[in-house]
């Protein structure tokens, strides 16, 4: 039977509901996601850690979770917030129904709360700190929780998401050696900041040799692979909390190809001395338009960050090549005399669907293949 559970904001709002999945409370960033579908790519997305889900679809849960869909080992989510949850689902490729998933897991879950006007109320007063109970009826003692745990600003999310040791990434579907490269495979080294399956893949299908390395490797030890690229991979929270990742990447560049995808975007901006902000309530959802800027060609991207990099501040010979539609923030660089190029939004996750694949493409030639 379902038990009550409280969703309380750092302002002191309040709102009711009733649990699934697991049983407990938890404590994050309060953020939402406008996708349609992809519950469980959005739970298993290591860039989610330290943040408590709300889905703006009203209906979550109907095709169930199965193990080919994870996005990485386990859900980082905090917390999941739906307005209606099934708990049957109808799908071939179910394996499971969420609920039981986010048991397994620790993932606490309310059902029946008011997601649209939590949805109005981040967009309208930002971002801020929630937590989920199901064990705390008093809405005056959560909120005194929810004011004491951490914020997102100046937190390093990264070392709890990243692997602890170097390992060889085989599991694409299907990719072969790239053209131009004398038959052999491209090696790249993969920085895991929090790094997605679906990336990997992506990397893997385009022929590339794929060794994934932890967040604080050093520099020398990279290039004493004697990689043809470096990889830069989407990760969680503040980049200007991770600066060590920029020290790294700042010794990389010049010296290797290097591409780079959302906190790989921010770092590499950071990198080339640019400064970061965080965004009012960030882009999360399967539908940001960006605009290509070479030839004004316009991109439905997946998008999922909370921070952007101050356009002003990125001088010299970086370039700016994409920009959100709705809002102008910088989705793309490039430093042409350095060989690095990034994009703020996931190709890999395709909504176009195959707008943004031929990025992986230009990443090839970077490196000559």
């Amino acid at each position: 039977m379902s038990k009550k559970c409280l969703l309380v904001f750092e302002d002191g709002e309040v709102f009711e509901g009733k649990n699934f999945g697991a049983r407990g409370e938890s404590f994050g960033e309060a953020v939402f996601n406008t996708s349609m579908t992809g519950y469980q790519e959005i739970l298993t997305d290591p860039s989610y850690n330290g943040q408590i889900i709300t889905m703006t679809y009203p209906e979550i849960g109907n095709y169930g979770v199965n193990p080919e869909d994870c996005e990485s080992s386990k859900p980082f989510a905090r917390g999941l917030v739906v307005k209606e949850y099934w708990d049957e689902p109808s799908n071939w490729r179910s394996a499971m129904p969420l609920h039981k998933y986010m048991e397994e897991h620790g993932i606490v879950g309310i059902q029946g709360a008011d997601t649209r006007e939590i949805t109005r109320k981040i967009r309208t007063g930002g971002a801020q700190k929630c937590g989920v109970s199901t064990e705390d009826a008093d809405p005056q003692s959560l909120l005194k929780k929810v004011r004491a745990a951490p914020g997102i600003v100046g937190l390093d999310l990264v070392t709890g998401v990243s692997c602890k040791t170097p390992y060889e990434w085989n599991n694409g579907r299907g990719g072969s050696p790239a053209h131009g490269g004398g038959g052999k495979s491209p090696k790249v080294v993969a920085y895991d900041f929090g790094i997605k399956h679906s990336i990997m893949k992506n990397l893997a299908d385009a022929g590339c040799a794929l060794t994934v390395v932890p967040a604080q490797t050093p520099a020398k030890d990279v290039l004493a692979l004697k990689p043809d690229g470096v990889f830069l991979s989407n990760g969680p929270g503040d980049p200007e909390a991770v600066r060590y990742a920029a020290d790294n990447i700042g010794k990389l560049l010049g010296n290797v190809p290097v591409f780079g995808i959302c906190l790989g975007h921010q770092i590499i901006g950071l990198a080339l001395g640019g400064k970061t902000f965080k965004m009012k309530f960030g882009h999360r959802g399967g539908n940001q338009p960006v605009q290509r800027l070479a030839d004004g060609k316009v991109e439905i991207t997946s998008q999922n960050h909370g921070f952007a990099l101050d356009p002003d501040s990125l001088g010299g010979d970086t370039r700016i090549t994409h920009i959100n539609l709705n809002d102008n923030t910088v989705e793309g660089l490039e430093n042409r005399s350095k060989s690095v190029f990034s994009v703020q939004y996931h190709p890999e996750s395709s909504p176009g669907p195959r707008d943004s694949s031929y990025l992986f493409g230009d990443f090839l030639r970077l490196m000559g293949f």
